[in-house]
């Protein structure tokens, strides 16, 4: 810090002083003379002539002229105090402004030397680029002097410019890349307006900070983030192709194995082919987890936001896995909360995959009892919460934190027992998140577990009415008979929403309740025993209109026994809403025993199929294996099909059969072929359509992906469906059964 100097010169105070006095006396001294000498000429006067000395004058004369003086000296006096006191203020404000500027100058240079110390870079310019001030900083990395550069227009080499951003105040901020002696440097410059008071001009002043370190590090960043990217790309196109070569031959496999339980076998035959198909199931549903895991991994888990129904969802998710519970002796079970609106917006196709995935795992870890799934309003507007409880295992409270992760499952040795990878629960979760929920798991070990998921489901407007509505059962009264069950709490606390009185029981205490009180409905669980529901449906007879069975798919060969006891209706477990109001309020008798002819193998064919229409279908397929099985379904469906082995070919045909006057009723395009792929084809296709205005032949995709990027791209090609391989007979003939009933594309 730079000290103030003191001086040892004396003040002139005075000298001013001694003048006023000098002044005072001077004047004085002519008053007193001027009396002396007046005195002495009176007296001079009078001795030459004593007549005209008058002494009464004299003293008149001398007494005015030293009054005179005497006002004199009062004056002066007066004017030389306003003058001291004018001096003393004049001197103080001196004071004060030598004050001032000592301070003015230390801070000068006090500013000065931390400009000149301080490692940023500091350059100011006049308004013809001239630079009037560099700090020893600048200096430095223009390796020249202060003095050199005063009045230059020098400029650091710039190897490269970096962004520049202007801020509204007119700050200029960008980034130079310096070539200097120590090497390249990257500066930010920070360019601000200033006023020079003492040149009465504007001035540049530019402050280079040096981010080399920070350049450097987001260059690092930017390459690991760009290198990670291509990591991640390479493994997702490698999982793709690995997944879609073992897919292929996997479906061909589950394919065959279809065809094979088609075919008369032995029970041992049957026992093996049927481990085969479960086998090939369990890995091509390893597969999809793991592609599923290795897209959210990479951030590219996109979510559609379409309107669906969620009880069609639900319901149809239930009864997808029905299969799987009914052949472990389970009983499985659904709910949905009429509160709920109809029509919602999401994705349902990611709702549906974390639905299979906590009811499948609830039917896996479940050795008795059962399973349900209910939905019903969340913790606020537009949420649903939907909970899957199982009377399984349980989960140990020291494992339910970690059964989200990859990998897990409550522990290793269940893992062991049940099989699985871990990876869905792990899926499910980031599913929900990115769907704006959460899950959560409470379970208590040998009691079951309750999986609750909470996620956004606005509701969806402009769709018209519900699919359901909840019908007014006030004043029927109910009575239901099955053993404890998940279905049974359900299908009361339904009833009961629907403002009937509903009651449930098991056999012994129902018999009691059918006897003693008048019953509009009596509805009997298959699974309390054939010969059981037989004798309730006599002892209601009549009394009770109503006399409904639930009973299992595989049950259906039962049906004509059934009505023959005495029902009038069924219901096929698991129950659907709309089923159960149907059977509740139509006055007719809708027992429809015409499934009771059907082959009890699940494989069986309708005996129906030979009556419908028989299609020309085009197969474009490269793959031998597929081409086998597709072919073999669809002659056993009763259509006609036409193999080719690409794009090409398969235009080719189309056109061929277009041009005879025969075209086809359908096409079954695979995606992945060689030369000219399906979605390509389907271009071509429809291009050539528009152009002849003909009619559209329907374009299916057949592809062993199914994500939803593959079907909007299908859909974006002109494609009218979209079928996931391995090619299931049951929803091969669902696609196929609107055409079949269609007029001609010739006609």
């Amino acid at each position: 810090m730079q000290v103030r100097p003191i001086s040892n010169t004396p003040r002139p105070r005075f000298q001013v002083v001694r003048r006023a006095l000098l002044f005072i006396l001077r004047w004085t001294f002519i008053a007193i003379g001027a009396a002396t000498a007046a005195s002495v000429l009176f007296v001079h006067l009078y001795r030459v002539n004593e007549s005209i000395y008058d002494p009464s004058l004299f003293a008149i004369g001398v007494g005015g002229l030293f009054s005179m003086a005497c006002g004199i000296m009062l004056m002066m006096l007066t004017r030389n105090r306003g003058l001291n006191h004018d001096l003393r203020r004049a001197r103080a404000r001196c004071e004060q402004l030598a004050d001032f500027t000592w301070e003015l100058k230390e801070a000068e240079a006090r500013a000065t030397s931390l400009l000149d110390a301080q490692g940023d870079v500091i350059v100011r310019r006049d308004g013809e680029d001239r630079i009037t001030y560099a700090n020893d900083a600048y200096c430095a990395l223009a390796n020249r002097t202060r003095e050199a550069l005063m009045g230059t227009r020098q400029v650091l080499p710039v190897a490269r410019q970096g962004r520049v951003d202007v801020q509204p105040d007119g700050t200029r901020i960008h980034d130079q890349e310096i070539e200097t002696p120590a090497g390249v440097r990257w500066l930010s410059w920070r360019d601000v307006v200033v006023w020079d008071v003492a040149k009465d001009q504007a001035e540049v002043q530019s402050v280079g900070r040096d981010v080399t370190g920070r350049i450097e590090a987001e260059r690092a960043l930017a390459d690991a983030r760009d290198a990670a990217e291509a990591a991640s790309d390479a493994k997702s196109r490698f999982l793709a192709v690995v997944s879609h070569e073992i897919r292929t031959p996997l479906n061909g496999i589950l394919g065959m194995t279809d065809l094979l339980l088609d075919t008369p076998l032995t029970p041992e035959q049957t026992t093996y082919v049927t481990a085969a198909k479960s086998s090939g199931e369990t890995l091509l549903s390893l597969i999809e987890d793991v592609l599923d895991f290795s897209k959210i991994e990479a951030g590219r888990l996109e979510l559609e936001t379409e309107p669906f129904s969620l009880v069609t969802l639900v319901e149809e998710a239930v009864e997808l896995l029905a299969p799987r519970a009914q052949a472990k002796g389970l009983d499985i079970a659904c709910d949905v909360d009429e509160r709920l609106s109809g029509f919602v917006l999401g994705d349902a196709a990611r709702l549906r995959q974390v639905l299979l995935n906590l009811a499948g795992n609830a039917i896996k870890f479940t050795e008795r009892g059962g399973v349900s799934v209910v939905a019903m309003p969340g913790a606020g507007p537009d949420r649903v919460a939907i909970e899957v409880h199982d009377t399984g295992i349980g989960i140990a409270p020291e494992h339910q934190a970690r059964i989200f992760d990859e990998f897990e499952q409550a522990d290793g040795g269940e893992r062991r027992q049940f099989g699985g990878t871990g990876l869905g629960l792990a899926i499910s979760k980031r599913i929900v998140e990115r769907m704006g929920g959460a899950i959560a798991v409470d379970s208590t070990p040998g009691r079951g577990s309750t999986f609750r998921i909470d996620v956004a489901l606005p509701a969806a407007t402009g769709h018209g009415a519900p699919e359901f509505a909840a019908p007014d059962l006030r004043g029927m009264s109910a009575l239901v008979v099955a053993p404890d069950n998940a279905g049974t709490p359900l299908l009361v606390r339904r009833l009961r929403r629907w403002s009937a009185n509903a009651e449930s029981a098991d056999a012994g205490v129902a018999a009691a309740l059918l006897a003693d009180r008048a019953w509009d409905a009596l509805l009997v669980d298959f699974a309390v025993g054939e010969e059981t529901a037989t004798v309730f449906a006599g002892m209601a007879g009549d009394s009770v209109p109503r006399r409904i069975v639930l009973i299992a798919p595989q049950d259906r060969s039962r049906l004509g026994a059934l009505k023959e006891a005495g029902f009038t209706g069924y219901l096929i477990k698991p129950v659907r809403a709309a089923s159960l109001k149907t059977r509740l309020t139509d006055a007719d008798d809708v027992f429809d025993t015409s499934h009771a002819a059907l082959d009890e193998s699940p494989h069986a064919q309708p005996a129906a199929a030979g009556a419908r229409k028989s299609l020309a279908i085009l197969v474009a397929e490269d793959n031998e294996i597929n081409v086998l099985l597709t072919r073999a379904l669809l002659t056993r469906l009763g259509h006609l099909p036409t193999v080719v082995g690409g794009g090409e070919a398969a235009l080719g045909a189309w056109r061929d059969a277009r041009n005879a006057g025969a075209p086809f009723d359908l096409v079954l395009m695979d995606l992945h072929m060689p030369g000219l792929d399906g979605l390509e084809a389907a271009r071509h296709i429809r291009a050539e359509e528009a152009e002849a205005s003909a009619a559209p032949t329907p374009i299916v995709a057949l592809t062993a992906n199914a994500f939803p990027e593959d079907r909007e791209a299908c859909l974006a090609a002109g494609m009218d469906d979209f079928l996931v391989k391995p090619l299931d007979r049951d929803r091969l003939a669902a696609v196929l059964a609107p055409l079949e009933g269609a007029p001609s594309i010739a006609a």
